[in-house]
């Protein structure tokens, strides 16, 4: 009785080190790829998020101002204090009403954007401008970050 042995291949005998370590090592970052993935997708959201609120804050001044047309350039011109309890053109005068209107917007924007948010109404005849302006990424300075614009004819 003759056996016969196949020099060319040996039984194997399960995983080495040096296979675990290497599949380790590329699963490992793949999954760092996707932490990285889904903290972007994250940031992405966050800020069309914002934008949207932005532009929620921004058609909300302009339809006040339409609303009040008799102290429309009111709008660009810094709060007096506002008188207490002027809701409504009926219990105070436009100017008032403007005024209200202003302390209420940007009473908003910091509630919604926090402290750094402004917002401006400029005049070039005949299109007002609203200029939202929000610290993004939350780093104390808002030079850099992004604002919104909606320009509009009375």
């Amino acid at each position: 009785m003759t056996k016969t042995v196949n020099l060319f291949s040996k039984p194997q005998k399960g995983f080495g080190l040096l296979e675990v370590l290497i599949t380790v090592v590329i699963l490992s970052i793949g999954l760092l790829g996707l932490a990285g993935l889904q903290a972007t997708g994250l940031s992405f959201n966050q800020s069309a998020y914002q934008r949207s609120q932005a532009t929620i804050m921004a058609y909300d001044i302009i339809d006040r101002m339409r609303v009040n047309p008799a102290a429309i350039d009111s709008y660009r011109t810094a709060i007096a204090a506002p008188t207490a309890g002027c809701t409504s053109t009926a219990g105070c005068t436009p100017v008032q009403m403007a005024q209200n209107d202003i302390l209420e917007w940007n009473t908003s924007l910091i509630s919604v954007f926090g402290p750094l948010a402004s917002g401006t109404i400029t005049f070039a005849t005949p299109i007002y401008t609203v200029d939202i302006t929000w610290d993004e990424n939350r780093d104390g300075d808002n030079t850099n970050d992004p604002n919104f614009l909606v320009s509009f004819q009375p």
